[in-house]
């Protein structure tokens, strides 16, 4: 990798992997009459297309280099199968873990995300999906495995990353579950390498708990 190209990927890798990180309160500031998770959303879809736009105009490459091809029925097979994995561990932590580490969800976030509207809601999973894919799984590995030369490695940092993203909006008992999430979707890209199955893995398992009837 030349020196040029080395640069612009660190730059990427800071948009991709510690933005997220910071978050969103720290760029934005409060906007009267507006919901503080509505400019959360505008913040995090602005940076999915920052990102994308830095791969195409800036760097200079194809979509192809994080991950996106084209899609087969493999694809949806192997992100349902991932998304039923994820929420059965899910559901594990919920009802055997947590009451045994006398630990607890978030429920006052949780039940603000209930509370809005399901158009809202189905724009957040799949915003979701898309950004933190795109961000930590496609641009994160593959970068990181281009400056490394170990996707594993490259999994284990980006696995660490998107675990701690969900601190500030979740709390400290939830990093299980972001990481059980995580662990699982960082398995899926390592195996697959398909970012559109780890989309359809990451959406079906966030739908289970933000789209569904409670």
């Amino acid at each position: 990798m030349t020196v040029s190209r080395r640069s612009l990927t660190l730059v990427g890798l800071v948009l991709a992997l510690v933005v997220p990180l910071v978050g969103p309160t720290r760029f934005l500031p409060a906007v009267d009459g507006v919901d503080p998770l509505y400019v959360r959303e505008w913040f995090w879809w602005a940076l999915l297309a920052l990102v994308l736009a830095y791969v195409l105009i800036v760097e200079r490459r194809p979509l192809a280099s994080i991950g996106f091809r084209k899609p087969s029925w493999k694809t949806f097979v192997f992100g349902l199968l991932a998304a039923v994995a994820a929420v059965a561990g899910i559901v594990a932590i919920y009802t055997v873990l947590f009451p045994a580490l006398g630990l607890h969800m978030n429920a006052a976030a949780m039940s603000r995300i209930l509370q809005t509207p399901f158009w809202f809601r189905f724009l957040l999973v799949t915003r979701a999906a898309l950004m933190e894919e795109t961000l930590f799984r496609g641009y994160g590995i593959e970068r990181l495995d281009e400056l490394l030369s170990n996707r594993w490695i490259a999994g284990l940092i980006t696995w660490a990353a998107f675990t701690l993203a969900h601190l500030t909006a979740w709390g400290w008992a939830q990093l299980i579950v972001a990481g059980w999430g995580g662990l699982v979707l960082t398995a899926l890209y390592l195996w697959r390498r398909d970012l559109i199955c780890n989309m359809t893995a990451h959406w079906l398992t966030d739908a289970g708990g933000f789209l569904l009837p409670h």
